[in-house]
């Protein structure tokens, strides 16, 4: 991989957008030594995500119904107010997926979004497909996941069930787009023993590599969708409901990505996108609130503390080994 002059993400924009954790050290490293042998920095407007949606729509037709979701229509509005920047939404659903959605910032001349994800439906308890990319001329931030539906840490019938026969993938692309610097915990416990978190620099290559992890991964995913048995007990299923609506309430609540469609649609708009497009499930899924699953964040006035990476430590390097055991100690 190559690296990068030193450039902090927070002169570009206040927050980075579509990720779980805004205390990621986002500085890019510096190498004085290679400058260089750098290769040229790509121009956003000459990169698209299109083709990384387009695999994605193509490869789950192959395999299952796919079908158009309504839930798209109800966003159809939500247009960018500097009359440069297309937001694209689209939404379907499957036999054994409650949403797949995707949504794309493009044509802005300082970034490039993508944030895809499939939602199984509780009564599976497959992880949830996560895509989120984010793209300036100097540089690219990358979470790319089969975000666990159950603890991976204390269910090891989970992690043995779903990743263990991942993990060659995950340790061929650990090498090819190395641990991105330091995440907490809040982070952490969402992602999988395969997940990817890495930041580079814009080029064909990387970008190449990207594509392939991508492809990779979503084929991953549609194996164990394909595998995936029906779950008939009903406790079950509720527990599976209630893991998804745990993980939807944080992303809707603690999702930094609300900071940069603010910016582009407006408040209201874009709240309503986080809340009831990207996490949708929230009002549907379940009753609890988020302080119900997260109360370490209640202040003092019963609010919620808007602030993120606050609870937990810092994990520089990844922080599970080769066959997918954690060994990060803990994470508190």
């Amino acid at each position: 991989m190559e690296s990068c002059t030193s450039l902090s993400f927070f002169s570009t924009l206040s927050k980075p957008p579509l990720l779980y954790d805004t205390r990621i050290s986002l500085s890019l490293y510096k190498n004085t030594s290679n400058r260089r042998n750098l290769r040229p920095l790509m121009e956003v407007s000459g990169f698209s995500y299109q083709k990384f949606i387009h695999f994605a729509l193509d490869q789950t037709k192959r395999r299952t119904h796919l079908v158009p979701s309504p839930l798209k229509d109800n966003f159809s509005s939500s247009i960018p107010m500097d009359g440069k920047t297309e937001l694209q939404i689209l939404s379907f659903q499957a036999p054994k997926i409650r949403l797949l959605r995707s949504l794309c910032v493009e044509g802005n001349e300082t970034m490039q979004v993508l944030d895809l994800a499939v939602f199984p439906k509780p009564e599976f308890d497959l992880p949830i497909f996560c895509a989120n990319f984010f793209s300036t001329a100097s540089m690219n931030i990358v979470v790319l996941d089969l975000n666990p539906l159950h603890d991976v840490i204390s269910r090891k019938d989970y992690k043995e069930k779903y990743y263990k026969s991942l993990m060659p993938l995950g340790l061929k692309y650990a090498e090819l787009l190395p641990w991105g610097g330091k995440i907490t915990s809040e982070s952490l416990r969402f992602f999988s023993p395969i997940v990817i978190w890495t930041k580079f620099c814009p080029s064909q290559y990387n970008h190449n590599v990207l594509y392939s992890a991508f492809m990779d991964y979503y084929k991953a995913w549609l194996d164990l969708m394909e595998q995936a048995s029906e779950e008939t007990s009903a406790s079950e299923i509720i527990c599976n409901c209630e893991a998804q609506h745990r993980y939807l309430t944080w992303r809707a609540e603690k999702d930094p990505g609300h900071r940069v469609l603010k910016k582009l649609i407006g408040e209201a708009h874009s709240k309503d996108l986080v809340k009831n497009f990207l996490f949708n499930g929230v009002d549907e899924l379940g009753n609890k609130t988020f302080l119900d699953y997260f109360p370490e964040y209640q202040c003092e006035d019963g609010t919620v503390n808007d602030k993120r990476s606050i609870i937990g430590k810092s994990f520089e390097h990844r922080p599970w080994d080769a066959s997918g055991e954690f060994v990060g100690n803990s994470f508190s």
